[in-house]
């Protein structure tokens, strides 16, 4: 079945033609007057209603609305967002960017904001239903320009949705040239372990009528580092662990998955740096004769987790944890004794706010192991990409 043939009328962004009627359910809702308080508590409802209904599409929404927004939170909650190899971007072609998983919401976002600078198109994004807990979330996404991922299906409708996300994918990027930016994997790396899952880019192969490799070809690949000082949700992904740790089959609840984006959203995240590496195609082109699908999957997830890794900017809190996470004095000459007090610090104000009964001396300490390698990882494996990319 090829793209042409597929509906995409149920995941797809909302169209221009129709913004005006799902900004005036949007803004009934009480849920959503109530989270625009809670974010935005010094900016008038009714003024930012009237700015939401002047927009006339999806530029107007980024730019007036979401772009002003991310501004606010960028001098809000960060030290600043810097980005390197842009210049790698052809603004005339759609790509599609695939990044490691940091937060809920605001990777793409931070993403589309450098994009938005720099005068180049913003990018489609996609988003899973889990998360789409609230209509008004729904309507906030889509009017965004964002595109639903279908999760937690049974088989046979598992293997549809991936077809149906893959022929939507694949029209963005040929038939609409909008670029599309998906994680590398599904859910974020708990530990901050990033290494691009193999269902990913099978998904993506299904769609284009071709072989693995021009399907895969066609949509113009381009990995993308996303790297927090501090992660805001270090602790709640302590206390997953932990959780986990004391009964295998918990699951976070809806209440958690909210808290997860409002504690992304406004808890301050140091340095954002964002490392554009440079578009796979041609490699996966020098696939073509290959015969072997899965060996094509393996080799596109290691040219994406490659450019991911190489581009990875290491903060002093991330050599601080390699030491301690690893009980080495490697990189001692990287960070001051008033640097490592300042982590050690910061990492036990975070372990301070896990509110689960009960922590035992040993699940502390567990937990700020976690919380070290966490905060190793990047480094780790931008080391182990040196030798191999």
């Amino acid at each position: 079945m090829n793209a042409q043939e597929l509906d995409f009328s149920d995941i797809a962004p909302y169209d221009d033609s129709c913004f005006a009627e799902h900004i005036s359910k949007m803004v009934k809702e009480p849920g959503f007057e109530h989270a625009v308080r809670w974010v935005l508590p010094d900016i008038e409802y009714d003024d930012f209603v009237r700015l939401l209904k002047s927009c006339r599409g999806k530029r107007d929404f980024q730019t007036n609305v979401m772009g002003r927004f991310l501004e606010n939170l960028e001098s809000g909650t960060t030290s600043g967002i810097t980005s390197t190899g842009i210049e790698n971007i052809d603004p005339a072609k759609a790509y599609s960017f695939i990044s490691n998983h940091r937060d809920i919401v605001l990777d793409a976002s931070f993403i589309n904001l450098c994009f938005i600078r720099k005068g180049i198109k913003t990018s489609e994004v996609a988003i899973g239903d889990n998360l789409l807990i609230y209509d008004w979330i729904t309507h906030l996404v889509r009017l965004n320009g964002s595109f639903i991922v279908k999760r937690n299906l049974p088989t046979r409708q598992a293997l549809d949705a991936a077809k149906q996300l893959s022929g939507y994918i694949h029209h963005a990027i040929t038939k609409k040239n909008e670029s599309i930016w998906i994680a590398q994997r599904q859910g974020r790396a708990k530990d901050s372990s990033d290494h691009t899952q193999e269902s990913v880019i099978k998904m993506l192969g299904l769609a284009g009528g071709g072989s693995l490799a021009s399907n895969l070809e066609e949509l113009n690949i381009l990995p993308v580092a996303i790297s927090y000082e501090f992660d805001p949700n270090d602790y709640l992904k302590a206390r997953e662990w932990l959780l986990k740790h004391r009964d295998p089959e918990f699951k976070k609840s809806q209440h958690d998955d909210l808290f997860s984006m409002e504690t992304g959203l406004l808890g301050h995240k140091g340095r954002v740096h964002i490392a554009f590496s440079s578009c796979i195609s041609p490699l996966v082109k020098g696939m073509e004769g290959e015969t072997d699908k899965q060996e094509i999957v393996r080799l596109v997830c290691r040219h994406i987790d490659c450019g991911i890794h190489v581009g990875y900017k290491i903060f002093p809190i991330n050599y601080v944890a390699y030491d301690k996470a690893f009980d080495s004095d490697m990189y001692a000459d990287r960070y001051s004794p008033e640097e490592a007090e300042s982590v050690t610090a910061y990492v036990e104000g975070q372990l301070d706010k896990v509110d689960v009964p009960g922590i035992t001396a040993q699940e502390r300490n567990f937990m700020r192991t976690y919380m070290y390698t966490m905060y190793a990882n990047p480094l780790r494996n931008k080391l182990l990409a040196a030798g191999y990319c």
